[in-house]
């Protein structure tokens, strides 16, 4: 007797189970039996320490961001900044924070009474306040910034002058004011809008200089530059493809150094108001190649010793 027939269900022949095949996927199982898998193994743990960044290995949790000082104020860290602050009578203060060993330290440097009471705090309480990274050596002071004096008081400090045009790591800045304090410069010009405010960064690398050099904000860098040539400066513009500059050159004048930002370096009209372009003669750029130029901080202080030195006397 035949079977009855069995309309076509559309899958294709190849895809159903031979005759006496067991159905896919059932590895052998009878119909309507229940499956069984071996138990999981637990996962084996790297006997050793994984380097950083394994993906078995947690991440470090991030560091703790350092908490926000008081609306116009600022941390001052670091025995030389803190101690300049502390000697300096503009400077308004507001906390000082040492810790036992900072304190011993702070006044070898400057020997108390100090015109503000320390607070005995632990390293870990800074490390809160001012970030894992401050570099504060135990020492913080809270201050307020100085305030820029006007360009006629500083006028009357004897020695060269230096204009930064847009300027902007607050770290060069501060090393451009060290740099000032060892060769005798009278003040700093930074532009009003595009250099950095007065931070903890740019006095610890200033390391002082902060308070013995004037510090000064224009609006306008080629109307500054008017002015500082009105009072008798002549203003030099430093620019690599300038000629070599020369101390003696410019020996019975005084000199307002003009510095470019940090690779754009000096803007058209800021060029134009100069009295005079210059670079620093660099004899190692021509074996070497790659290096353009130095950078804004080093160059400053190349052409502050240069212009500074006696000048050469002929025999």
């Amino acid at each position: 007797m035949k079977p009855p027939h069995r309309p076509h269900s559309g899958k294709n022949r190849d895809s159903r189970p031979s005759r006496g095949a067991p159905p896919r996927g059932t590895q052998g199982e009878t119909p309507g039996s229940e499956r069984r898998f071996p138990p999981a193994k637990p996962f084996a743990q790297p006997t050793r320490p994984a380097p950083e960044g394994h993906p078995f290995r947690p991440a470090r949790p991030p560091a703790p961001r350092p908490e926000e000082p008081p609306r116009g104020t600022l941390w001052l860290v670091g025995p030389h900044a803190v101690a300049a602050a502390l000697a300096n009578p503009a400077r308004r203060l507001r906390r000082l924070l040492l810790t036992e060993e900072a304190e011993a330290a702070l006044a070898l440097r400057l020997p108390p009474p100090w015109p503000l009471a320390p607070e005995r705090v632990e390293r870990a309480r800074l490390e809160q306040l001012l970030g894992p990274e401050g570099a504060h050596q135990g020492i913080a002071l809270l201050a307020d910034p100085l305030a820029p004096p006007p360009l006629a008081s500083v006028l009357e400090r004897p020695g060269p002058a230096l204009v930064l045009d847009q300027v902007a790591d607050p770290r060069n800045i501060g090393a451009i004011l060290r740099s000032a304090a060892a060769f005798g410069a009278a003040f700093v010009v930074v532009q009003e809008r595009h250099a950095p405010a007065e931070t903890g960064t740019m006095a610890k690398a200033a390391a002082g200089a902060l308070e013995r050099v004037p510090l000064l904000r224009a609006v306008n860098i080629s109307r500054t530059l008017v002015a500082l040539k009105a009072a008798g400066l002549w203003a030099v513009g430093l620019d690599a493809a300038g000629p070599a500059l020369s101390g003696d050159a410019f020996a019975g004048r005084r000199v307002a150094l003009v510095l470019g930002g940090e690779g754009a370096g000096l803007r058209r009209l800021t060029r134009e108001t100069c009295d005079e372009i210059a670079g620093l003669p660099m004899p190692g750029l021509s074996r070497s190649g790659g290096m353009e130029s130095l950078n804004v901080s080093a160059a400053a202080a190349i052409a502050l010793y240069e212009i500074s030195r006696p000048a050469k006397t002929t025999p």
